[in-house]
């Protein structure tokens, strides 16, 4: 099965975070893609993010309606700081075909991350890009410790040295963060439109994000 992983704090998650994960879907002709809830992430405040029951109700109410998009809790079940790498690991031992999606400013910073020279052996990469964003060419998306280990095919297309491949996917842009989210909830602002009514009906039961 080839498996898309879509991982994040999801704090809460909306529309774009839904949109991208269909189109990539449909793009790479994944047969399903996992939201993955992030226990504690490596490089936020974990004091300011919502209780991770919370995070995982309201993405099994956003993606329930659609077969193509699952959750798992797998680090949530782990406890500790969440690494990639780990959940990585643990996919790859159920499934064959992995398919890593993250964005193009997460990906910038990928060598900050925890043993990130090892995620490229055990998963092909999707890199989202925005509209506005450039193609970027191998010397600005890749850190210089990976370079020799990359392979352009085409300006979107670049493999690994274990053959796994890295893409540059442009998705829809849609002007939404669960940052700005938040902010508006806070300052009582509708969110109408912007997450699910699913998830708009917890963060209002719950009383999220209004301090």
């Amino acid at each position: 099965m080839r498996i898309g992983l879509f991982g994040g704090t999801f704090d809460p998650v909306h529309i774009g975070h839904l949109r991208v994960a269909e189109e990539i879907r449909e793009a790479f002709e994944l047969e399903r893609v996992y939201f993955i809830p992030a226990n504690i992430p490596p490089h936020k405040n974990i004091q300011l993010i919502t209780d991770s029951d919370i995070r995982l109700k309201m993405i099994k109410s956003a993606v329930r309606d659609n077969k193509y998009l699952s959750v798992s809790d797998i680090e949530l079940k782990r406890k500790g700081v969440s690494y990639s790498i780990d959940t990585v690991r643990s996919f790859e031992k159920r499934f064959k075909s992995l398919y890593f999606i993250m964005g193009i400013d997460a990906f910038y910073e990928i060598d900050t991350w925890y043993d990130y020279k090892e995620i490229f052996n055990h998963t092909n990469f999707i890199v989202m890009l925005r509209p506005m964003d450039r193609k970027p060419g191998a010397s600005d998306v890749f850190p210089n410790s990976l370079k020799t280990h990359i392979k352009k095919i085409d300006d979107v297309r670049f493999q690994h040295s274990s053959g796994n491949m890295i893409y540059l996917q442009q998705v829809t842009q849609l002007d939404i963060s669960s940052t700005r989210i938040r902010e508006n909830i806070k300052q009582g602002k509708t969110t109408r439109y912007i997450v699910p009514k699913t998830v708009e009906k917890i963060v209002r039961e719950k009383g999220l994000y209004r301090t």
